[in-house]
């Protein structure tokens, strides 16, 4: 067994998780190959908002987890 990260969370520094600007990163497969996922915790539900000031973060996070992703 090993461990794998497979999930973040990305919310402004001091808030939770839970925060409207917060989104999950997840690594997912429906046995089709690994891909990634993005949710904003927002209240919209699916819908994607995101302010340019959180991209360099959720860039970055999506890049480590496409390359985290098994083939």
């Amino acid at each position: 067994m090993k461990a794998r990260v497979t999930q973040y969370t990305i919310a402004p520094e001091g808030e939770p998780i839970f925060h409207e600007r917060a989104y999950q990163l997840t690594i997912d497969d429906q046995a089709a190959g690994e891909y990634v996922v993005v949710r904003a915790m927002d209240e919209d539900g699916g819908k994607l908002e995101i302010d340019p000031a959180d991209w360099p973060a959720l860039r970055d996070t999506i890049d480590k987890l496409i390359g985290d992703c098994r083939s």
